[in-house]
């Protein structure tokens, strides 16, 4: 598991903030096609010391690389103060990314016979699937991860030339839900960035899209949607609580 100790993470933070308002440091940190990858063993920590419904995934600088480092929060929302803090390297992909919805219905028929067994009733009702993640529909994160590819960098030029770095992102708070995949086997999540847009600040704003991956990528369940892919995450700044 890659570690950073408490100095080493507090440069890679400076780092990034000293990096935010310099376009061309930027361009060549954050190919816009590079994901984090998060390790089972990561993603164990984190649940094990977060206290938090929601934990935070901060934007650093090691060894001239862009890193996302995983912080735990406490009840009242603080950063835990560990030892080590686990971190991924921006990185290319080594496969093809897959991303998965399985919707699944159940179809009751019901049939009531008369007591001198007459058909008397013949219907079915259908159970719509219902969502017990806080996950987003697929066509939503394709469409974010594929605006982040072809715009983040003209995102970037912008914030940079016109407000100086003071509006990009240091960091991200994300549900904690997401450390919870509904079915056991998971080996890693990949973390991509993605562009949406706010309609309360009435501009695109970045998030992280976590995508969760399996022994097994077949789902089973009951009436329920099943993702691969999970909640937005949200930037700070602005939303930084």
């Amino acid at each position: 598991m890659n570690t950073l100790n408490k100095e080493q993470y507090d440069a890679a933070i400076a780092g990034w903030i000293n990096s935010c308002g310099n376009y061309t440091s930027i361009k060549n940190l954050i190919p816009t096609n590079y994901v984090f990858n998060f390790d089972s063993g990561q993603i164990d920590w984190m649940k094990n010391l977060n206290k938090n419904a929601e934990f935070c995934t901060e934007i650093g600088v090691y060894k001239d690389q862009l890193i996302a480092v995983l912080c735990p929060l406490d009840s009242s929302g603080q950063k835990i103060v560990v030892k080590d803090y686990p971190y991924s390297v921006l990185s290319e992909l080594n496969q093809d990314l897959r991303l998965v919805e399985t919707e699944e219905y159940t179809l009751i028929k019901n049939a009531v016979l008369s007591k001198d067994l007459r058909t008397i009733d013949n219907s079915s009702d259908m159970y719509w699937p219902i969502a017990n993640k806080p996950m987003m529909a697929q066509d939503k994160a394709v469409e974010a991860i594929e605006s982040w590819r072809n715009e983040g960098m003209t995102w970037f030029y912008r914030e940079c030339e016109e407000f100086k770095g003071s509006r990009t992102f240091k960091k991200f708070f994300v549900p904690a839900d997401n450390l919870n995949p509904p079915k056991p086997g998971l080996t890693n999540i990949i973390c991509s960035f993605g562009l949406k847009f706010s309609e309360v600040y009435q501009r695109v704003l970045p998030t992280l899209i976590f995508i969760s991956f399996y022994v097994d990528i077949e789902n089973t369940g009951s009436i329920e949607t099943i993702s691969n892919t999970y909640d937005w995450s949200q930037a700070c700044p602005p939303l930084c609580g």
